[in-house]
Order: C-alpha cells, then sequence, then structure tokens
C-alpha cells in the first residue's frame, strides 16, 4: 500500500513543480535601447581636471637588456 502511495505521490510532486516553474517562471525581457538616454563626454571638463590627478614616479626599465 505504501508503494502505491509513492508511485502516485512522486509524479505529482513532479508535475506540480513543473508547472510552478511554467507559470512563474520570470518574464523574458527585451533590452530597449530608446529608453537609455546618451549623454556625451565633456572634453574640455576632462582636460581641466587631468592636471589635479596624482602621480606616482616609477622607473621604467622595459627596454633595458643586460649584456
Amino acid at each position: 500500500m505504501r508503494v502505491r502511495h509513492a508511485i502516485f505521490i512522486v509524479p505529482v510532486i513532479l508535475i506540480a513543480f513543473g508547472l510552478t516553474l511554467f507559470f512563474f517562471s520570470a518574464p523574458i525581457t527585451v533590452a530597449d535601447a530608446s529608453v537609455v538616454k546618451g549623454e556625451g563626454v565633456n572634453i574640455s571638463e576632462m582636460q581641466r581636471s587631468i592636471k589635479n590627478l596624482p602621480v606616482e614616479k616609477f622607473r621604467d626599465m622595459t627596454f633595458v637588456f643586460s649584456d
């Protein structure tokens, strides 16, 4: 009798799980490019603020070859 209950309950659980995945899955969305507002880069602002950047000095030994 318990085997019949297990044979009946397991498919019911699987079917219920499959239906919940089908009905409650996240909807597929498509990106809409018209929503994004394009803003340009202000070059003059970048050139003014580039003087305020911190500078780190290092010794570049890239093209030094030993004989």
